[in-house]
């Protein structure tokens, strides 16, 4: 029989327990009960605390056609960031779980990236997709006005992609290269026996069997495609060309730290979090059900 750990007296559960309580207070219940009184209630110029207005910074944020571009935006980035970390993650760990030539240098290297943070990240993908400068300078060259983030939305919106995707897949790997090689080589092998081929042998043994890795990795993924863009779009495009790029979290700081908007700011942050909610339940109601646990 398992033994359970157990305490004499109540109190020392609960001595146990008080640190843990105090760190989720302190850093998840009180700055979101901060934020909620904020977006209800409207901060008077000049100081002298805020004016109760209900869901007035509501009302006036959803009848604002910038706030649903920014949404737009932030769900476009967030669909094609997320597919295209996890898809080259996936690809890269096929090959390294398959000990390839340098398959041991791949494992340590392709971790670097999530390591690097985003402005330092940001900033060397702003060098490199300048189209004045770097790699993109050359592509210029060749075909003229083909690339200007600065001048066009969308190529602005691609090089915040590739930046985000970028970090990314380093984290997406690490994750997949372990759910890979947590299969049994049994399996592959008795399928190579029986003459499948490699990608005969992925999609029916390995697909299935790394889905709830996959299923992980999305809800993450998308999680933190609308979180932890700030530092890339500040330093990157500062949400422009003509707001191409101005994602949720991007602008909730443009108004409420330039704009100086707060309340308007805190009840984007609040329609950013039930957003991320509702997205979380969505995966978890419909996309669990396709996850092979067994």
């Amino acid at each position: 029989m398992e033994k359970r750990v157990t305490f004499s007296r109540w109190s020392i559960g609960i001595l146990f327990a008080v640190p843990q309580l105090i760190l989720i207070f302190t850093f998840f219940y009180w700055p979101a009960g901060q934020a909620v009184y904020w977006s209800l209630t409207l901060q008077q110029p000049w100081g002298g605390g805020n004016i109760w207005v209900g869901l007035d910074n509501f009302r006036s944020i959803l009848s604002n056609a910038d706030y649903w571009n920014s949404i737009t935006a932030s769900l476009t980035f967030a669909a094609i960031s997320t597919g295209l970390a996890m898809l080259i993650a996936l690809v890269i760990a096929t090959l390294t779980d398959r000990q390839l030539a340098g398959s041991r240098l791949y494992r340590v290297v392709l971790i670097w990236p999530y390591g690097i943070a985003a402005p330092a990240l940001a900033m060397a993908f702003r060098f490199i997709l300048a189209p004045e400068a770097g790699f993109m300078a050359v592509v210029n060259q060749v075909w003229p006005g083909f690339w200007d983030p600065g001048l066009d939305g969308t190529d602005a919106m691609a090089s915040i992609i590739v930046a985000f995707s970028w970090k990314y897949v380093g984290y997406n790997f690490i994750f997949f290269l372990a759910a890979l090689q947590a299969i049994p080589r049994s399996l592959i092998e008795a399928a190579a026996m029986d003459g499948s081929g490699v990608i005969r042998r992925f999609w029916d043994i390995q697909f299935p069997l790394i889905t709830p890795t996959i299923f992980f990795l999305l809800v993450i993924n998308i999680t933190e495609s609308f979180q932890d863009s700030f530092g890339i779009v500040d330093i990157m495009t500062s949400g422009g060309p003509a707001n191409a790029t101005n994602l949720m979290v991007y602008k909730i700081y443009s108004d409420g730290f330039k704009g100086l908007d707060y309340s308007g700011a805190a009840a984007q942050s609040i329609i950013l979090m039930l957003l991320i909610i509702v997205l979380t339940i969505f995966q978890f109601r419909f996309i669990e059900r396709r996850v092979h646990y067994r």
